[in-house]
């Protein structure tokens, strides 16, 4: 698998903000991206050093419109924690 098709997008929250102080970088993953994965797409695309990796599912959501209902798409969070000293990711860095 690729790294572009592994990190889907970063999401930007917040919380997830709150976490880039202490070098956590929250990301959309690929559903089926093991940890190690993602480790390694994250090294390769933004050139930095991956102590930590920690997954979460997140189910979708019931959504109703009117008499009819489903649910949102399900999908996987990625916090990454990076080594200290590391540079920060280009990205967040006009954001905090």
């Amino acid at each position: 698998m690729n790294a572009h098709d592994i990190i889907i997008r970063p999401i930007l929250t917040e919380r997830s903000l709150a976490g880039v102080r202490n070098n956590k970088y929250t990301f959309e993953v690929a559903k089926d991206a093991t940890k190690i994965d993602i480790a390694r797409a994250v090294e390769e695309l933004f050139k930095v050093k991956v102590v930590k990796v920690n997954t979460v599912s997140v189910r979708g959501k019931l959504r109703r419109r009117g008499r009819s209902e489903g649910y949102t798409s399900a999908w996987k969070k990625a916090i990454v924690t990076l080594a200290p000293g590391s540079k920060t990711i280009e990205f967040f860095e006009g954001l905090i």
